[in-house]
């Protein structure tokens, strides 16, 4: 059986070889974290992955699966269309256990799917990545974070750099600041977005790479950080 994870379409090797070339440090980190084993997960329509998504938000992943699975059982164990959720009453959206926020986020990524804002997966795949922030950010409870996870967890793309992630933040300060030893981790010693930023053009066009690196960093640290499963 397979969950129906995908390898990314770039040339993995290649790009941790130039990560290591161009940041030393870097390097280091990609040696000692291993090679770099990211799949893709299922390639949903962004309106599937964006209603998982929305539904996944400020939840315990078991609690947001329950939610999702009753949802999907109300519509016949499938994803809805866009307009099927639109027509879906209150009262149903409710019973599955979502908020009133929530039933009205689906319910504008169901609108915005609808009128085109939200791209097919066809469509997305050819579009780059600033105009689906700019795109995606439109529908209500989506963040450039949200986005941020789509482009590298979902579509492969391998040039994101997700700087607001407390994971990646914390990976970053763990791998190239000093940090005082006697002193557990604390949120005062994560690295600052412009800081990272500034390191990261050193990156380019690998800054996906970097970042899974750097979720690893925080494994090797012993409290694990991970990225969204």
């Amino acid at each position: 059986m397979t969950d129906g994870r995908r390898a990314v379409r770039y040339d993995a090797a290649l790009a941790c070889r130039q990560l290591a070339e161009a940041d030393p440090k870097l390097g280091d980190l990609i040696k000692r974290a291993g090679p770099f084993t990211l799949r893709l997960k299922s390639q949903h329509s962004p309106f599937e992955a964006l209603l998982e998504s929305i539904i996944y938000q400020q939840l315990h992943g078991k609690a947001a699966a329950a939610i999702l699975k009753r949802l999907l059982t109300a519509f016949g164990e499938l994803h809805p269309s866009p307009q099927l959720l639109i027509d879906a009453p209150d009262e149903m959206l409710r019973g599955c256990g979502l908020s009133a926020s929530k039933a009205l986020a689906l319910r504008d990524l169901a609108a915005k799917t609808i009128d085109g804002t939200v791209p097919t997966l066809t469509q997305i795949r050819r579009i780059p990545d600033a105009e689906i922030t700019e795109r995606l950010t439109k529908v209500r409870g989506i963040g450039p974070w949200t986005v941020e996870m789509l482009l590298i967890f979902r579509l492969g793309r391998p040039d994101v750099f997700p700087v607001s992630d407390y994971g990646v933040r914390k990976g970053f300060a763990l791998t190239f600041k000093r940090l005082p030893k006697s002193k557990p981790f604390d949120a005062s010693m994560l690295a600052k977005p412009a800081e990272m930023l500034k390191r990261g053009e050193k990156w380019h066009p690998w800054r996906s790479v970097a970042s899974w690196y750097l979720w690893r960093a925080c494994d090797l640290a012993g409290k694990a950080s991970p990225p969204p499963e």
